[in-house]
C-alpha cells in the first residue's frame, strides 16, 4: 500500500489515495500503520475517496481501529494533499464526512503555493441527545472524577467533546495518562468522549491539551479546538466573530465562531512528512 504521512499541528495520520489503493480492512490497517514501534507511527489512518455528493470523501480511523466521524486537522491535510498532488485545481473544495459535507478553503501565496487551509466546521451541536450525553449540552456540569470536582461543558463538533477550564497550564498536568481515560469512558457519554483541558490566557488566546477517544493524547485536535472555543464563548471568556488563537502541544490553530451563519471556522497548517509503501 502506498501512503503519505502528514500532520496538522502535530496531529499525524497516514493518508491513502483511495482513487488508486484499495484496502479490504481499513480498521485493521489503521492499527498496523499507527503502531509507532512496529508500523509507520501515527494517530490513525485517513482514506481519501471518491464521492457522489462532494469533490472528495474521507474516512478516518483511530489508532485502535475505531472509525471516527471526521477529523479537523485531517481535513486540512486532505486539502493540501489533493491540491499539491493536482487531484483538483480548486481552491474551495467540498469534502464528504460522516459529520456532513465540509468546505475547505485553500490559502496560497502569490505563486499558488499552499500556505494553510480554512475549514468551515459547521455549527456546534449543543443538544444533549445529539452530542450525545446525559449531561446538559453547552452548559457547565459539575462531576466527580479522579478524586476531584470538574466542570464539564459538552459540545458536539461532529465528534462528542467535553471541555473543562483550568487555572494552570494544562501542559504541566500530572497523571494526564491516568486522568484522560476516566473522562473518555465516563458513563455520561455513551459513545465515549474527547476531553479538552483549557486555560484562558486572554479573550483572544487559549492554551489547550486534549485526550481523544480511541487515540489517547494527541498533539492537536481540530474538532476539539473548535469545541473549546465554543465553550469559552458560551462561558463568557471569549467573544464570537473574533479570531481566537489556541496553542496546543503540536502548534497553533485559529478559530472563529461566526454569528452570521452560526458556523465555526478553523485555520491552520498542513505539512507533509514522508511518502512510502508498506505491506499489509
Amino acid at each position: 500500500m502506498k501512503f503519505t504521512k502528514m500532520h496538522g499541528a502535530g496531529n499525524d495520520y497516514i493518508y491513502v489515495n483511495g482513487f488508486e489503493e484499495k484496502i479490504d480492512d481499513p480498521a485493521a490497517a489503521a492499527v498496523k500503520v499507527s503502531d509507532r514501534h512496529f508500523g509507520i507511527g501515527s494517530d490513525g489512518l485517513i482514506l481519501i475517496l471518491p464521492s457522489t455528493v462532494a469533490d472528495f470523501r474521507m474516512r478516518m480511523f483511530n489508532d485502535d481501529g475505531s472509525e471516527g466521524k471526521m477529523c479537523g486537522n485531517g481535513t486540512r491535510c486532505i486539502a493540501r494533499y489533493v491540491y499539491d498532488n493536482k487531484l483538483t485545481d480548486k481552491k474551495v473544495v467540498t469534502l464528504e464526512t460522516l459529520s456532513g459535507i465540509k468546505i475547505l478553503n485553500i490559502n496560497t501565496d502569490e505563486n499558488g503555493k499552499f500556505l494553510s487551509a480554512t475549514v468551515n466546521m459547521g455549527a456546534p451541536i449543543l443538544k444533549s441527545q445529539d452530542i450525545p450525553t446525559t449531561l446538559l449540552g453547552g452548559e457547565k456540569n459539575t462531576v466527580r472524577l479522579a478524586g476531584a470536582d470538574w466542570e464539564l461543558i459538552p459540545v458536539g463538533m461532529g465528534n462528542p467533546h467535553c471541555v473543562t477550564f483550568v487555572d494552570y497550564s494544562p501542559f504541566g498536568m500530572e497523571d494526564f495518562e491516568k486522568i484522560g481515560p476516566l473522562f473518555e469512558h465516563y458513563s455520561a457519554f455513551p459513545e465515549r468522549v474527547n476531553t479538552e483541558f483549557c486555560r484562558i490566557i486572554s479573550p483572544t488566546q487559549l492554551e489547550m491539551r486534549v485526550w481523544e477517544r480511541g487515540s489517547g493524547e494527541t498533539l492537536a485536535c481540530g474538532t476539539g479546538t473548535c469545541a473549546t472555543v465554543v465553550a469559552a464563548i458560551l462561558c463568557g471568556h471569549c467573544q464570537r466573530d473574533t479570531d481566537i488563537t489556541v496553542t496546543l502541544r503540536g502548534g497553533t490553530l485559529i478559530i472563529r465562531w461566526s454569528s452570521e451563519d452560526g458556523c465555526v471556522y478553523m485555520t491552520g497548517p498542513a505539512e507533509f512528512i514522508c511518502t512510502g509503501e508498506i505491506e499489509l
